[in-house]
């Protein structure tokens, strides 16, 4: 136990002198923590904000349920443009999803349009009413069938049923965000809102989607759904359906891929020889998709952050060696009471330790200081901070004081006593 006591008293010695220093040199001081201070904040930034999404992702995918499938015609499970190849397969029709409701264990399937912007997933057209208006509402045109396949719930009123779609009656059911903006003292159901000009009957507003650790608005709370009918009189130029097919079990989710499969294929005239010209997408493949997006930030985090714990490694190397130079008498003294090689160079490790250690401290603040102002504002972007990262911040900081301070205390630790002494 001696070991213990003598290492707490040399981290205690060598705080005392790091908390000095920053005294009497606030500035170099502050100076060399700042390249830590910057690299641990974006460490923190930019994992809270990639946490969030990624929780926003998972909760999405768990609303909508695990036995749904998407079928496009674009390869959407690779990222990049899609091929020319892509562009040029026949649309999706209608008529596929209604041939899919006859497969064994699919409860249900149908197929719907959406208008939104296709880079950033948010919609792109403005709905009006007597008290407001929304911005940057998708347009969604669906079948009844949608609401079973994807768990819509309704927070008043109903959504589309049949009859609407029969009748391609001009009616609407707002998303929960939308309806806030358009009536935000409530009586939405029944109201008029103007959808490109046209008027639109609210039959309803559907309920809030889950989204966790988001501040802001939900761009899914942001649509006006409308019968697919009406959908594609007011727009006869978009051919391209979404098809969605719910399975009965997730474990017959395997039977059903490849009995639509088989289904596309023979309704394309595919040969055997040929490759799909369809995207058969599970849940899972979403989840492995986002995945591989977030992969990229967190490449781009760790080379922007490395970039700074790098700078402020360098700095604080630079200070340790202005520091044994201008101790260089106190060393000697020491070592004329004692003192070993390895008493001195733990003690100017810990140093440098510490002082990186505080700026991990401080950068963990300012990059919790961020995400919170990211949660408060309005802007839809989810931050969460989570203890891993934190940890990992704060240890990748003190990492930093032991890597880069290791030399100056070894220099430290090699010096004569007597030429020490005689130092001025």
């Amino acid at each position: 136990m001696e070991w213990v006591a003598g290492l707490a008293g040399e981290f205690r010695e060598a705080l005392q002198v790091a908390v000095y220093s920053l005294r009497t040199h606030k500035m170099r001081s502050a100076l060399t923590m700042l390249g830590i201070i910057i690299g641990v904040a974006t460490l923190i930034s930019i994992s809270s904000v990639i946490n969030g999404l990624n929780a926003n992702v998972i909760a999405s995918v768990e609303q909508v349920g695990t036995n749904v499938l998407f079928i496009n015609k674009l390869n959407l499970t690779q990222l990049g443009h899609p091929t020319s190849e892509q562009l040029t397969r026949p649309d999706l029709t209608f008529e596929d999803g209604l041939a899919m409701r006859e497969i064994p264990h699919v409860a249900t399937a149908s197929g719907g349009m959406r208008l939104f912007n296709p880079m950033f997933g948010f919609g792109t057209y403005t709905v009006r009413s007597a008290f407001g208006k929304a911005g940057n509402t998708a347009l969604d045109g669906e079948a009844p069938e949608a609401q079973e396949i994807f768990n819509i719930n309704m927070d008043e009123g109903r959504f589309i049923n049949q009859v609407d779609e029969d009748h391609r009656r001009m009616v609407t059911a707002l998303g929960y965000e939308t309806a806030e903006e358009l009536f935000p003292h409530g009586g939405a159901t029944g109201s008029t809102v103007f959808i490109e000009s046209q008027e639109f009957i609210v039959i309803g507003v559907v309920q809030k989607w889950k989204a966790p650790f988001t501040a802001g608005k939900n761009p899914d709370d942001n649509v006006a759904w409308m019968p697919l009918s009406t959908f594609r009189k007011m727009h006869p130029e978009h051919k391209d359906f979404w098809i969605y097919a719910k399975v009965d079990e997730p474990e017959n989710m395997a039977t059903v891929i490849d009995s639509i499969r088989d289904l596309l294929r023979r309704r394309r005239g595919l040969r055997p020889e040929e490759d799909d010209n369809f995207s058969i997408m599970t849940p899972d493949v979403i989840t492995e998709l986002w995945n591989q997006i977030s992969g990229g930030f967190f490449i781009l985090m760790f080379a922007v952050s490395s970039v700074g714990l790098v700078v402020g490694g360098i700095g604080v190397m630079n200070i340790m060696l202005v520091s044994v130079t201008e101790r260089t008498h106190e060393i000697g003294v020491r070592k004329a009471m004692g003192a070993t090689r390895n008493d001195i160079l733990r003690q100017f490790t810990l140093e440098a330790m510490i002082l990186t250690s505080l700026g991990g401290v401080l950068g963990v603040l300012a990059g919790s200081v961020f995400a919170f102002g990211v949660r408060s504002l309005d802007i839809g972007l989810p931050a969460t901070i989570t203890p891993f990262w934190t940890g990992l911040a704060f240890f990748v900081s003190a990492s930093i004081g032991l890597f880069f301070g290791i030399y100056p205390a070894w220099k430290a630790a090699q010096l004569d006593p007597v030429d020490a002494l005689r130092h001025e």
